[in-house]
């Protein structure tokens, strides 16, 4: 779907210029496999699948998180509805996101000893990782809203 919005604007604009396209399996692979490297950075932090964090509440939200980056990646590679895979994959990198960037600001419950602790390399791939699927996920659903509202436009 992506790709036709991408090829008929290009088209539409008249543009003489190359225009790339790539299959959406491609993107959606790529996005799948930015979910799962969430939950194993996630795994990695926790100190393994068997570990559970301290506070316990943290360590939960860890496996939510983990098991999260599964479900979503399975959510992407299957091919309908693609816009409910990439508001999971939003979801996934938002949730963990903001939860880092909120340990290290104001602290959270239990946990106050992260506060300013921004040197953490597992914590900076983390961010690296989520804003990735953030951007992916954001783009890929801005193209699905729009060759949805040309799709309807064409029916008229």
């Amino acid at each position: 779907m992506a790709q036709e919005t991408i090829a008929s604007r290009a088209a539409s604009s008249g543009g003489s210029a190359r225009v790339s396209v790539v299959p959406e399996v491609a993107v959606r692979l790529v996005g799948g496999l930015l979910a799962v490297a969430i939950a194993a950075v996630h795994i990695a932090d926790q100190g393994g699948i068997m570990s559970l964090g301290s506070p316990a509440w943290m360590g939960w939200g860890f496996r939510l998180i983990e098991a999260g980056g599964v479900l979503t990646a399975l959510a992407l590679l299957v091919p309908r509805p693609a816009w409910l895979g990439w508001a999971a994959s939003l979801l996934l990198g938002v949730g963990p996101f903001a939860g880092y960037v909120a340990s290290r600001t104001v602290g959270v419950p239990g946990d106050p000893g992260d506060v300013g602790n921004w040197g953490y390399w597992v914590g900076t791939v983390s961010l690296v990782v989520e804003a990735a699927l953030v951007v992916l996920s954001v783009g890929m659903l801005l193209a699905l809203r729009q060759h949805v509202k040309a799709s309807s436009a064409a029916r008229r």
